[in-house]
């Protein structure tokens, strides 16, 4: 059991390689950050595991050193009641630092932390598969109650040190999502937390902070007081993508893309379909239908015309979307079994630049793509809580979008960094019915052989394949 909890963390949330240039030397992480900024924490709750506690414990992840730092040990028959049926699961709880990002980006800090908590839900999804595990999110959790689950909510805890903002709770079991042991009950975990016996403290991460109230105001009016479990959407069933070991781990973020190279049709098409909704990781541990969908730009498909075109992630969202683009688009169907349609054709590069904050790497690829959200009918029938949830969606489709591209032999990069009005005008979108979270680019990338790389951890061999076991 530690052996796989392990595996998961290290193939989901831990470091993947060092860089080294000039005598600087920084890491990076199996799931992708804006800037490398990594606001996501991970917390483990658990039962009993040989080799880690001999009682349910709730365990802090460190990737800096593939360890679990042991935060609370609490009752075993608080354990078995909340997870009746499911003690062989475990609970994956995300939590974000907004300061990570915001000393850097400042008030964009607040949707960036939640492309990264999105990214990180899929890496733990695609992660359990490689340990025949099933992740699904669970939307009764409150962020009160996640706070309290963790601990960030202890002020004594965090003298000085930056606060942490409550995500998700995700339970990870060898039961797949649609099983009727696929919960957890809240009260007797937080119960038990409560009256455990608590160990560590938070580390202060700057002496000095530059107060973004914005990010403050944002939060508390997205904190979720926990959605009653809707009915499960239905996407079609398909085996959940094989992506080995080495494949997660050699995922990065593309600095550059050479502007040349071009990918064949197939290859295309099959990363499109990789995107679509399905009932297997990462796409089963939402517990939502899909309200992301793609405005793609097309460059250089070797049997595809260049050009702008979408593709519709939910067959109910066409019509509306339709509606709401106020240019004469064709919207001609472009592939006989994906819900892809040619909207203007021809090239395309100058407007992905110029979109994408006139980065040259969302023309240099093969194609880039901004996701847009079925944004205002989510939160009028969800409130305002599921604002989170839709970018959470978009980088759950970013992390399948990178790690088809590296299967690809290309690669792919997030661009947190666009004009969001000037998507809005290319589409004739006006209102808040749709709107513009994420973009991303894939092409083939300009490796800086000036840059040497190294394994993520000392222990592990230049291959990269091994499946270490978590620290205690």
């Amino acid at each position: 059991m530690a052996h796989d909890l392990g595996t998961l963390l290290r193939l989901s949330l831990g470091l993947s390689a060092w860089k080294e240039f000039r005598g600087s030397r920084w890491s990076l992480r199996v799931n992708p950050s804006s800037g490398n900024l990594h606001p996501t924490e991970a917390y483990i709750v658990a039962g009993a595991i040989d080799g880690l506690s001999e009682t349910p414990a709730l365990y802090h992840y460190a990737p800096d050193r593939h360890a679990l730092e042991l935060r609370c040990r609490f009752a075993p028959d608080a354990w078995d009641a909340a997870m009746a049926g499911a003690q062989d699961a475990w609970l994956v709880v995300l939590t974000s630092i907004h300061w990570r990002e915001a000393w850097k980006y400042g008030e964009r800090a607040f949707r960036y932390c939640q492309h990264d908590l999105g990214h990180a839900i899929a890496a733990v999804s695609i992660a359990g598969t490689l340990v025949g595990r099933h992740a699904r999110m669970l939307p009764e959790w409150s962020a009160r109650d996640i706070a309290a689950l963790t601990g960030i909510d202890r002020d004594e805890d965090y003298v000085d040190a930056e606060r942490e903002e409550p995500g998700c709770v995700l339970m990870v079991s060898p039961q797949p999502p649609g099983s009727s042991h696929a919960t957890a009950v809240a009260r007797p975990l937080i119960d038990a937390v409560a009256a455990g016996t608590w160990t560590g403290r938070a580390s202060q991460l700057s002496e000095d902070h530059v107060q973004w109230t914005f990010i403050d105001e944002i939060a508390e009016a997205t904190r979720g007081q926990g959605f009653s479990p809707p009915a499960p959407p239905a996407p079609p069933a398909q085996p959940a993508p094989h992506y080995p070991a080495a494949l997660l781990l050699q995922r990065r973020s593309a600095v550059a893309l050479d502007g040349r190279t071009p990918i064949d049709a197939d290859q295309f098409f099959a990363m499109l379909a990789r995107l679509m909704p399905a009932a297997s990781a990462p796409f089963d541990a939402v517990w939502w239908d899909a309200r992301i969908h793609l405005l793609l730009f097309v460059h250089r498909v070797t049997g595809v015309d260049p050009g702008a075109y979408v593709l519709v992630r939910a067959a109910s969202a066409l019509d509306p979307l339709r509606a709401a683009c106020g240019r004469p688009f064709e919207w001609e169907p472009a592939h006989p079994s994906l819900p892809l349609f040619a909207l203007a054709r021809g090239d395309c590069r100058a407007v992905a630049q110029r979109v994408s904050c006139d980065q040259a790497i969302a023309g240099d690829g093969c194609f880039s793509l901004g996701m847009i959200a079925d944004f205002e009918g989510s939160l009028d029938a969800r409130g305002a809580a599921f604002y989170r949830h839709l970018f959470w969606e978009s980088g759950v489709v970013g992390q399948v979008l990178y790690l088809e591209a590296e299967a690809a032999g290309v690669r792919g990069t997030g661009i947190g960094c666009f004009y969001d009005d000037p998507v809005h005008d290319l589409l004739g979108l006006t209102g808040h019915a749709f709107q513009s979270l994420y973009h991303f680019s894939v092409g083939t990338h300009v490796d800086d052989a000036r840059l040497t790389t190294e394994p993520g951890y000392t222990w592990e061999s230049e291959s990269m394949n091994q499946s270490p076991v978590a620290s205690p």
